[in-house]
C-alpha cells in the first residue's frame, strides 16, 4: 500500500461505516504527563472531540483501541458518545475483528487512523487505511492518506472532515 492520489481516497471514504481510532498519537499528541503519585494526564484536542461528536450525529460509527490503559480517556471517549471502546489492548486485530463483526460490517466499510507499528495490521487490513502527519514510517509506508496536521492537533478531524465531505454529510 502507499498513499492513494486523492480521488481514490475519496473512492474509499464514501464506503466507510465506522472510523477506528488509536489514542496515544492520533487523538494525544503522544506525551504522558507523569504526576507525582504516576497518575498519568493525556491533552485532547477540542476540534477532534467536536469532530467526533459530529461523525456520530451524523451517522457514522466510531471505534478506539489502544494499547493503553487510561480511564481518563474512557470517561473522556463515553462522554463522546463512542460506544465501541477497547483500552490495554496491544494486539488491536482480535478487538477490531470483534467490534466490525459486531456492528456487521466487512473490512471495506471500516477506516483506521494510527500511527505506529501496532497499528499496521489493522491499516493493512482496512478500507481507509489513515495516518497523522507525525506517525512513525512503519505506519506511513501503509496508509492511503496522511493527514496535514500531526497527532493530537486536529489529525481526527481531518480525517472525519475527508469521510463525511466524500459522502456528502459534511455539515456547513
Amino acid at each position: 500500500m502507499s498513499v492513494l492520489p486523492r480521488d481514490q481516497v475519496e473512492t474509499r471514504a464514501r464506503d466507510i461505516r465506522c472510523l477506528f481510532l488509536d489514542i496515544d498519537g492520533v487523538l494525544t499528541d503522544g506525551h504522558l504527563y507523569i504526576g507525582p503519585h504516576g497518575e498519568e494526564t493525556k491533552t485532547n484536542f477540542v476540534r477532534d472531540g467536536y469532530g467526533i461528536k459530529m461523525a456520530l450525529r451524523q451517522g457514522l460509527e466510531l471505534a478506539v483501541i489502544s494499547g493503553r490503559p487510561s480511564e481518563a480517556m474512557r470517561k473522556r471517549l463515553e462522554w463522546l458518545g463512542i460506544r465501541h471502546i477497547a483500552l490495554d489492548t496491544e494486539d488491536k486485530e482480535p478487538a477490531y475483528l470483534r467490534m466490525r463483526d459486531a456492528m456487521g460490517l466487512s473490512d471495506a466499510q471500516c477506516a483506521h487512523i494510527g500511527d505506529d507499528v501496532p497499528d499496521v495490521p489493522l491499516l493493512r487490513r482496512v478500507g481507509l487505511a489513515m495516518t497523522v502527519a507525525d506517525a512513525h514510517d512503519s505506519a506511513r509506508d501503509v496508509a492511503h492518506w496522511i493527514s496535514r496536521l500531526d497527532g493530537g492537533r486536529g489529525a481526527v478531524r481531518e480525517a472525519i472532515d475527508l469521510i463525511l465531505a466524500a459522502q456528502d454529510r459534511l455539515p456547513r
